[in-house]
């Protein structure tokens, strides 16, 4: 550990040694952001609903690591979770709300219970996630990271669930970062635009999500790999920055926000007129496997069985 100028010795790395919580990381972005943090020395805790997928790649990280198959819209269970990894690992410094699902269809032939699904996952998952976690960041003055989207920016037809929930999880943040700051506990939002995982599969069949992205300039309608999001959130974890931007370049997008809706609508209006009726009125599909996964896996549970209302 080299010294600071001033005599004080300073870390290298700042990551290093220290504990890493990070949700939805069977797969896509939370596995390869479990790599990443790992690489830089953390001991990484992974939660997800894929048990398998789970201890295959906690298995494959370089360092200390424990997986804990966990549904997140379980308050109790995730309680159990951060016990165990206090317990394993040591307290949390940094917890990132990665897990996420989508679903793509019209509004009104989305079952009520899926569509509730992915708020409770997506939205009310992460604030689980924060309330489990909270009294460890307290005690290490560590850092949250809630990952949100461009989604927020402007929302995007037959995607209501997914729009509304990463809306939601943005202020949601913002919210806690007034109220955690006091504790020392910094609060981020990751802003993720076109990511290549399982749920981005078959974009160019979906209608809407081809022509919003067929509109866009043409460096933002690139689709960048889990890894390279996953450098790109360790370096803005790293610093324990306020806002981190996957790519970098949409921190220039936040002034202009006000004028995305309308663009969206506008884009979005074109290509719903000239679909067939076919296209707006087939039922809605869970995009991904992740996604799939805990839809299935929330229906087998009488926990969390609703009836569609």
């Amino acid at each position: 550990m080299p010294d600071s100028p001033g005599g004080r010795r300073v870390r290298s790395r700042p990551l290093d040694g220290r504990t890493a919580v990070v949700t939805g990381a069977a797969r896509g972005i939370g596995e390869a952001l479990a790599h990443s943090l790992s690489r830089n020395g953390m001991r990484v805790a992974l939660l997800g609903r894929e048990r398998t997928a789970l201890e295959r790649a906690a298995g494959s990280l370089p360092g200390p690591s424990v997986c804990v198959e966990c549904d997140i819209t379980d308050r109790t269970a995730l309680a159990a979770a951060a016990r165990r990894v206090a317990a394993e690992l040591g307290p949390a410094d940094v917890v990132v709300a990665n897990a996420g699902i989508a679903v793509s269809g019209p509004f009104d032939r989305t079952s009520g219970e899926l569509w509730q699904r992915v708020i409770d996952v997506n939205l009310i998952g992460s604030a689980n996630t924060a309330r489990a976690f909270l009294p460890q960041l307290r005690s290490t003055r560590g850092y949250f990271l809630q990952i949100a989207s461009t989604a927020a920016f402007g929302a995007a037809p037959m995607m209501s669930a997914y729009c509304a929930s990463k809306a939601g999880a943005e202020s949601f943040a913002l919210a806690l970062r007034g109220e955690a700051e006091p504790d020392g506990v910094q609060v981020g939002i990751a802003y993720l635009h076109w990511t290549g995982t399982d749920m981005l599969t078959g974009i160019d069949d979906h209608p809407v999500l081809a022509a919003l992205r067929r509109n866009q300039p043409r460096p933002a309608r690139r689709v960048h790999s889990p890894d390279q999001v996953a450098r790109w959130l360790t370096q803005g974890i790293t610093r324990r920055t306020p806002n981190i931007y996957a790519p970098p370049w949409l921190r220039w997008c936040q002034p202009l926000r006000p004028l995305f809706p309308a663009l969206v609508a506008r884009a979005s209006r074109r290509e719903l007129r000239s679909l067939r009726d076919e296209d707006t009125t087939s039922p809605s599909e869970v995009l991904g496997v992740g996604g799939r996964a805990d839809w299935n896996a929330s229906r087998a549970s009488p926990r969390t069985a609703r009836p569609d209302r």
